[in-house]
């Protein structure tokens, strides 16, 4: 199309410039990223400076052929007890007994190892019953003011409790098993401490060196006894079950408590041991008429020294002899100038009670 007088349209092209935003936000994903890979690494290179010689070697080992440690464990280098396959319903028995959880480990215990291991627990939970009884004491206070008479002590038997006599509050009526007002209270918090233990309980009486003034037939023996008997009977009346008390026992002055002292007042007292394991076994023996066993080494001993007893006996009979047949034989006369005199005698042939 032509246009008349060659007028041409005039075309004006404006270009609008338009300033850019912020690229979409885009990087700030990309940074985020960048950080949390960064904190991966160092979090591995604190792991790897943390880590012990032999679990680098086991990471290695892994990571180098982790075939390895699928049989036998899980296939993962931190093993949660997991695995690639539910084994509830594999009909496989995955319950792990402490005997092969210990032959995993590579660890094997003897007999006498594992004793020792199971003494060392129990007295950690006689410690922590000891403390509890302490608090339960220190916490009341109409048992705060006895603290000082109740002594425990956690020995090779179990945890001993004894509650002991002082001068001016005895736990008894003089001469009498009838059990003072305080001394109630002091068991029946022993009594509520020790319910939930299953340990057996032994029970001693015991009194001081002075003689029971009391009829001819009835003395601190009896007495002691009676104190023990007294003593049951309150830690049942506050929840000990009958079954649970292994032996009541009445010893007098036999063991006491201030050997130096013997008619000290602290000896007269009452001794509740919670038992262990061992002398629970050791008193169901005596208690069954069983033999108990004594070691070998023991034996080799005692016929030892017994053999060189004998031996002593012989050599000190055959120079009692010679001295008493020839008094200056082993105390010669040092004035004497005779060589004679100290010439020493021709040798006897020994008798036959004399070899040895």
């Amino acid at each position: 199309m032509e246009f008349e007088n060659d007028d041409r349209p005039i075309i004006v092209k404006r270009v609008r410039k338009v300033q850019g935003g912020h690229h979409g936000g885009a990087w700030k994903v990309a940074f985020a990223d960048f950080a949390t890979a960064m904190m991966a690494f160092f979090l591995l290179l604190w792991l790897l400076e943390a880590a012990s010689p032999k679990e680098k070697i086991a990471l290695s080992g892994y990571f180098s052929d982790p075939s390895a440690f699928t049989e036998g464990g899980s296939p993962y280098v931190i093993d949660l007890g997991g695995g690639l396959k539910d084994d509830q319903f594999s009909g496989e028995n995955n319950v792990e007994s402490p005997n092969s959880r210990i032959q995993d480990q590579g660890v094997m215990l003897d007999e006498e190892t594992v004793q020792d291991l199971a003494a060392e627990i129990e007295n950690l939970k006689f410690q922590e019953l000891r403390q509890t009884l302490e608090t339960r004491i220190e916490n009341n206070p109409d048992l705060r003011k006895y603290k000082e008479q109740i002594i425990m002590d956690v020995t090779r038997e179990g945890l001993q409790i004894q509650i002991v006599d002082a001068k001016a509050r005895p736990m008894f009526d003089s001469g009498r098993d009838i059990i003072k007002p305080y001394m109630n209270s002091i068991l029946k918090a022993v009594a509520e401490t020790l319910t939930g233990v299953p340990n057996r309980l032994s029970i001693s009486g015991h009194t001081d060196a002075m003689t029971f003034s009391g009829t001819w037939d009835y003395s601190n023996w009896e007495l002691s006894a009676d104190r023990a008997n007294a003593a049951r009977r309150s830690l049942q009346r506050y929840g000990i079950k009958e079954a649970k008390v292994a032996q009541v026992v009445g010893l007098s002055s036999s063991v006491p408590y201030d050997k130096g002292r013997p008619d000290n007042p602290i000896n007269r007292r009452i001794t509740i041991l919670v038992m262990n394991d061992k002398s629970q076994a050791k008193l169901k023996a005596q208690q069954e008429g069983d033999v108990i066993p004594v070691p070998e080494q023991t034996v080799d001993k005692i016929e030892s020294e017994a053999d060189a007893l004998k031996a002593f006996e012989r050599l000190r009979k055959t120079m009692t002899r010679k001295q008493s047949a020839d008094p200056g034989l082993l105390f010669p006369d040092p004035g004497s100038a005779d060589p004679k005199a100290t010439a020493q005698p021709k040798a006897t042939p020994p008798q036959d009670d004399e070899v040895f």
